[in-house]
């Protein structure tokens, strides 16, 4: 039987623009992780708690690392935070808030909450590439972290 390949981004961003933005940046850095994208808040505690349309998905699959934004529907980005930090089973995974947001109450209460890093999107897209390098060269090479 083969083992569900396990999903080593999980990006939670409503803008298609910064998704397809995103997820080019990473390709243009060989960055070819398994990642999965989400729209809003609210799919994203059902992807990483298994409920809802991921009902039934093993938990111990979840992400290396997810990728955050504030600016959310349904569910606001400090929400998803907040609950994926105060759960046992989610708590270690890190999370880097990637937004655009850098209101400082933005950032004092990211980091109140647990979350590991805090990077506000450039506007210029050799800038986002390169962050989006750094952070797949930091989060899922350099970093070590506890196996799920």
């Amino acid at each position: 039987m083969n083992e569900p390949q396990r999903v080593e981004i999980l990006l939670v961003e409503d803008n298609p623009n910064d998704i397809r933005l995103t997820l080019h940046a990473f390709k243009r850095q060989n960055i070819i992780n398994q990642i999965h994208v989400v729209r809003d808040g609210a799919e994203a505690l059902d992807f990483l708690f298994g409920t809802g349309d991921y009902a039934g998905r093993q938990l111990e699959h979840g992400p290396r690392v997810i990728l955050l934004d504030l600016k959310l529907p349904l569910v606001d980005g400090l929400e998803v935070l907040r609950r994926i930090k105060h759960d046992p089973r989610t708590r270690s995974i890190p999370v880097v808030v990637l937004t655009s947001s850098a209101e400082e109450r933005d950032v004092v209460s990211s980091y109140e909450l647990g979350v590991n890093s805090y990077i506000v999107k450039p506007v210029d897209f050799e800038q986002f590439t390169e962050v989006a390098r750094s952070l797949g060269m930091y989060w899922l090479l350099l970093n070590y972290s506890p196996q799920s």
